[in-house]
C-alpha cells in the first residue's frame, strides 16, 4: 500500500496531467445534472451527452417528466442502456421532488439518496458538482485507479474505496481529485489498454510493475 508521501505524489501528478478535469456530462443546472447522472449508470458520458440535448429541450422541469406517458419517455432515452428502469426512476424521482422538495433538487446527500435511481455515487456527484460539497464519487475509473496504484486494496468494496480515499486525501481536495482520477482512468490508465509505458506513476504502480515484468518475460522468450 502507498504511504502518505507516495499518495501526495500521485495527487500532484493527477493535477499536473489533468488540472482542468471536470464533470463531462452536459448540463445547465442541478436538475439537468441529476437526470444526466441517473442516465449515466452503466453507460458512458459520451452516449448520455448524445441523448440529453434533445431530452432537456423537451423536458425542462419535473412536471414535464411526470406528465408524459412512461412509454414516450422510454422511447426518448431508448439509446441508453437500462432505459426502461431509468425512465421509471426518473418519473418517480420527479414525483418525489414535487411532493417533498417543491420541485427542487435537494442539496444534502441523504435527501438525494431518497430519490428513485439515486445511489451514493450519484448523490456524491450532484452534491459535489452542483452544490460544491466536498465529495468523492467512486465510479469504475476511480475504483480501478485506486486499486492499481495500491491506494486501496483489491478486495475493497466501492464503499470501502470511498472511505479510504476520504481518509487519505485532504477534504478540500476531494472533489477535484475525484474528477482528476476519472480523467486519469478514462484517458490514461484505461481498463484494457493502460498506458503504462509512458506513465509517470509506473514506478509506484503495482499493476504497472506486474505488466512490465510480464512484458519483459515475453520479450526474453522471443
Amino acid at each position: 500500500m502507498l504511504n502518505k508521501a507516495q499518495i501526495r505524489y500521485c495527487l500532484d501528478t493527477f493535477k499536473t496531467m489533468f488540472s482542468e478535469a471536470e464533470c463531462e456530462l452536459t448540463h445547465k443546472n442541478s436538475f439537468e445534472l441529476l437526470i444526466a447522472v441517473v442516465l449515466s449508470a452503466q453507460a458512458t458520458d459520451a452516449l448520455v451527452n448524445k441523448v440529453t440535448p434533445g431530452l432537456f429541450e423537451k423536458y425542462q422541469n419535473p412536471e414535464d417528466y411526470v406528465n408524459v406517458p412512461l412509454e414516450e419517455l422510454e422511447q426518448d432515452i431508448k439509446r441508453i442502456g437500462l432505459y426502461r428502469s431509468k425512465a421509471k426512476n426518473i418519473q418517480k424521482l420527479c414525483s418525489t421532488m414535487l411532493e417533498r422538495f417543491d420541485g427542487r433538487v435537494p442539496q444534502t446527500k441523504s435527501e438525494l439518496e431518497s430519490l428513485a435511481g439515486v445511489g451514493r455515487k450519484t448523490a456524491n456527484v450532484v452534491a459535489s458538482v452542483a452544490f460544491k460539497e466536498p465529495a468523492i464519487a467512486v465510479d469504475t475509473h476511480v475504483e480501478r485507479v485506486s486499486k492499481r496504484l495500491a491506494i486501496c486494496r483489491y478486495k475493497d468494496s466501492v464503499l470501502e474505496v470511498e472511505k479510504t480515499l476520504m481518509k487519505k486525501i485532504p477534504r478540500d481536495e476531494w472533489s477535484d481529485t475525484h474528477h482528476r482520477m476519472i480523467f486519469f482512468g478514462r484517458y490514461h490508465c484505461k481498463a484494457k489498454n493502460p498506458q503504462c509505458h509512458n506513465c509517470p506513476l509506473l514506478f509506484l504502480c503495482r499493476e504497472g510493475q506486474k505488466r512490465k515484468r510480464k512484458a519483459e518475460k515475453i520479450d526474453a522468450i522471443k
